[in-house]
C-alpha cells in the first residue's frame, strides 16, 4: 500500500507579488525551495493565511535569497502583496518509507528569510 503524506512546508511566507498576466504557477525563491526540500515543477498547496483562500499549483525556481514568493497566473485573483501563507508539498510514500518518516518545515521571517528547519512537528 501507499500513502500521501504531507512532505515538506514554507510556513508562514510574505507574498512579495501576484502576477495575473503570467501562464501560472508560484515562484519561490531557490534558497527557500532547497531548505524546504522543494523541486521546481512539483505540485503544491499555498494556503493564504490572510483571506483564508486555497489553491494548488506548481513551483518555479526564483532567484537565490531574494525572498520571492510570487503568485502567478489564475492564482494571483486570491493573493496580493503582504499576504501571510503556507507552501505545502506531499508525496506518495510506501509503508518500508514510513518508519522513519518526518516532514520538513522551514520557518522564516517578515522578508523570507530563513530562520529554521525542522524535520519534525511541532507537539
Amino acid at each position: 500500500m501507499q500513502s500521501i503524506l504531507f512532505k515538506s512546508k514554507i510556513h508562514r511566507a510574505t507574498i512579495t507579488d501576484a502576477n495575473l498576466e503570467y501562464e501560472g504557477s508560484v515562484t519561490i525563491d531557490e534558497t527557500l525551495m532547497k531548505l524546504a526540500n522543494m523541486r521546481e515543477f512539483e505540485k503544491v498547496a499555498i494556503w493564504n493565511v490572510t483571506n483564508g483562500a486555497r489553491i494548488e499549483t506548481y513551483i518555479l525556481k526564483g532567484i537565490p535569497n531574494s525572498g520571492t514568493i510570487c503568485v502567478n497566473g489564475a492564482g494571483a485573483h486570491f493573493f496580493k502583496r503582504g499576504d501571510i501563507v503556507i507552501l505545502a508539498t506531499f508525496g506518495i510514500y510506501s509503508e518500508s518509507e514510513l518508519e522513519n518518516y518526518k516532514p520538513t518545515v522551514v520557518f522564516v521571517d517578515e522578508n523570507n528569510s530563513f530562520r529554521e528547519k525542522r524535520n519534525e512537528l511541532l507537539p
